[in-house]
Formats: structure tokens, sequence, C-alpha cells
């Protein structure tokens, strides 16, 4: 009889303690309640707990128990053993809620799996069919086209007029990029933006209302997507998502793991590089050293991108899900605990980078940000993020463009998705 494979336990079993502990809530450690982010007051939350307690555990949170993992050494352990600490859906998922934490009845709970949502080896297959959409020759290739269509975006702003950049570049972009990914029909692609909003938005499941109106969302979302892949299915091999799909093995996937797929890189695609072109204008507004640093020095903008991602975090947190007892630095975990990483906090990690809170567009280490992840999970569209990103700054830079803000943004109410609802902003010549 075949016997499992050994775990490697010896990077933690060798690991060096951590101070931890455990609270109940309420407590103001417990960083899944949404006003802390909309309310852009995080930051001291989390410093307070790299200082006393890196690893801490809330009790009784409307989210259910978990343990919050705030510096980036300790998230990248966890992220590396994932033998140990589990993505699946099978074990709740990537984000904090769950089913049973949200009370959703059992006969109400439609589960969507996703491949950033699966253990190995089902994670691997999955992930191979989507990753060659996203090589350093993809990029070559979309280079050009994303180009085009930012200096495009960028001639039809107003100069010296108010508008919502969110709305109006980060949304626009983003949302163009993913059509292009789908092969999406040009005259809806806005649905995209909707489904994103819809799915990325963990707060939903507080209450049965929303949890409905979001799950209607998404078979509105599959229905759609269920009559491209049918008009697909008999054609020939091409580039976009869904052919890549249909022209490998997961052509045999439920409609609920299309629909779960389909997700993820709506989400992955949209939310995360949106919220970055949100961050560079509201980053850059409040350290005008380092804007004026980088108007001077466009050479600087690769640097830059990453700065921002950092700065930024547009994903607050990852869930893992310990599938054994364990010690994490010396904490207890148990089979089933529910782990937190915030990359939010890890990308702020005094003793990794200097001077967290500010963002410096020529910050030497800018590029160990955790906003993508780090071991097999990490992000597959990353360079991709990078690339439209960097293309927006340089198109910027050679307008010589300044992004004003002229009041303080909407932010996302929830403790996933970490991002901009609006943003008013003025542009100005320099």
């Amino acid at each position: 009889m075949a016997t499992a494979p050994a775990i490697d336990t010896s990077a933690t079993e060798n690991a060096e303690q951590l101070p931890w502990e455990i609270n109940q809530a309420p407590h103001e450690w417990d960083v899944s309640r949404p006003e802390i982010y909309v309310e852009d007051r995080w930051h001291p939350i989390f410093k307070s707990m790299r200082e006393r307690a890196p690893i801490n555990k809330i009790v009784g949170s409307d989210f259910g128990d978990f343990w919050n993992i705030t510096t980036l050494k300790a998230i990248q352990h966890v992220e590396a053993l994932p033998d140990i600490y589990s993505s699946s859906f099978e074990h709740g998922g990537i984000t904090l809620i769950g089913d049973e934490d949200a009370k959703i009845p059992e006969e109400e709970r439609v589960i969507m799996p996703m491949f950033i949502a699966m253990d190995r080896p089902k994670h691997t297959e999955e992930r191979r069919v989507i990753a060659p959409a996203f090589t350093p020759g993809e990029m070559e290739r979309t280079a050009i086209d994303i180009r085009r269509r930012t200096s495009e975006l960028l001639d039809s702003l107003p100069v010296g007029q108010s508008f919502d950049w969110v709305d109006k570049v980060s949304i626009e972009l983003t949302t163009q990029m993913l059509a292009i990914l789908f092969d999406f029909p040009w005259e809806d692609r806005r649905k995209l933006t909707e489904w994103s909003d819809w799915a990325g938005d963990v707060e939903l499941f507080r209450t049965e209302e929303t949890r409905k109106a979001r799950l209607a969302k998404m078979f509105e979302m599959g229905a759609y997507f269920q009559n491209l892949w049918n008009e697909r299915k008999n054609k020939g091999e091409a580039p976009d998502l869904i052919s890549r799909m249909i022209h490998s093995p997961m052509k045999d996937m439920s409609q609920l793991e299309y629909m779960g797929n389909l997700i993820l890189l709506i989400v992955g695609g949209n939310d995360t590089t949106r919220n970055s072109m949100s961050g560079y204008a509201y980053g850059l507004e409040q350290y005008h050293d380092e804007r004026e640093k980088l108007e001077q020095n466009p050479a600087l903008i690769p640097n830059a991108v990453s700065e921002i991602i950092r700065w930024q975090t547009p994903l607050a947190h990852m869930r893992r899900t310990a599938l054994r007892d364990h010690d994490l630095f010396g904490a207890p975990i148990k089979k089933g605990d529910k782990i937190g990483m915030w990359y939010l906090s890890a990308n702020r990690d005094e003793s990794v980078f200097d001077n967290p809170d500010k963002l410096i567009v020529d910050r030497e280490n800018a590029r160990r940000h955790l906003s993508f992840g780090y071991g097999i999970h990490r992000c597959v569209g990353a360079r991709l993020a990078e690339l439209q990103i960097r293309v927006l700054l340089e198109e910027m830079a050679a307008r010589r463009l300044r992004v004003n803000v002229i009041s303080e943004p909407v932010r996302v109410a929830g403790c996933f998705v970490h991002g901009y609802r609006s943003m008013q902003v003025e542009l100005t010549k320099y």
C-alpha cells in the first residue's frame, strides 16, 4: 500500500520563537473589521501587532477565529509550506470568511472552486494552463497594444478639470485589458468590472440579502461566459483565456469550477492592477518630494512600480488552513485553524523596509514586497500588472502630466481587496 509523502517540517521546527497572543473579540487586533480600511486607520493597528505579538489569534470575530500573521518572514514561511497550510476550497479557501463563518445554511452554500484555492497537484495542473498567457514573450507581444490604449486614454482626459481617476483611468485600463485576455465583447466590458466588485467583496457575505444578490451576479456572469464557451468550443486553439481552458485538461471542469476560475482571473486581473494604479495617484500626492524625484528622473519608473505595489498592497490578506497540529515560531497552531497572512502588514515590516509607511520611488529593496504572494501561489499575472502600471507611468511622464488628488478618496470597506471606489483628481502639466 502506498504511503503518504513525508512533510518537511524542519523549517518550522528549527525556527526562532516569536511573541504570540490570543485575544477575544471585540479587540483592536481584529483586523477583519471593514471600518479600519474605509477610514484608512489600519497602519498603527498592524504596527502594534508587529511590535508586541507578530503572530496572534483573534477568537470570536464576525469571521470566526483566526490567526494574524503580520511579518514578512513569517508569511513567507507559511507560504513555503503548502503541505501544512492549505489553500484549498475544501478547507475554507483563500479569504478569512467562509460559509461557516457567514452562517450560511447548508442548502444555500454554493462552492465555486478556482485554482488559487486548490492544493497540489490540481493547483499545478490548472495553473499550467493559464501561465503561458503571461510569459515574457506574451508580455512583449501585448506591450505595444497596452501602450497604444494607454496613450489614447490619457489624450482623452481633461487637463485642469476634476474627474474620477478610479473610473476614468484605473477601471477603464484594467477592464480593457481583461476584455482582451478573454476576447470579451468590447461593448460589454464594464460588466467585468461589475462582476469583479461583486466577487471580490467579502463583506457581502454578512447578510442574507447581499449573499443572494452576490450569487445572482455570479450566475449572471456564469451564463454570459457559458455562451462564450459554447461559441468557441468547436473552434481552433486561440490565445484568449477561454480558448486556453477549452483546449486543455480544464475542458472537463464543472460549470461551478469554470465560474470559480473566471472569478479568480477577473478579480486578479482587475482589482489588483486597478487599485495599484489608483495607489500611484494617491501615494505620490502624499509625498510631493518623491513625486518630484520621479518627474525629474523617469528612469526610476520601473522601481517606482514595485514600490507603488508594495505601498498600496491591493489585496490585504490571503488565508490558509492548517492541516495538522503544528508549531509556528512558537505559536500552537491546531489542525483546522484559520491563518490570515496579512500582506498589508508584511509590506510595512520595519525589519525589512526602512521608513515603510513612506512611498519612496528609489527604494532599493522595493521588489521584496509580498503583494503578489510567495511560493507556488505567487500571482500568475504579476508581469502583466507591472507592465500595465509601468506603461501608465511612462506615458504620464512623456506628456509631463501630474495627478493632483483634490479630495479624500472613497475606499473599499473590506479586509480583502484594499482599494478605492472613487478618487477626484485634476491633471496639470509640470
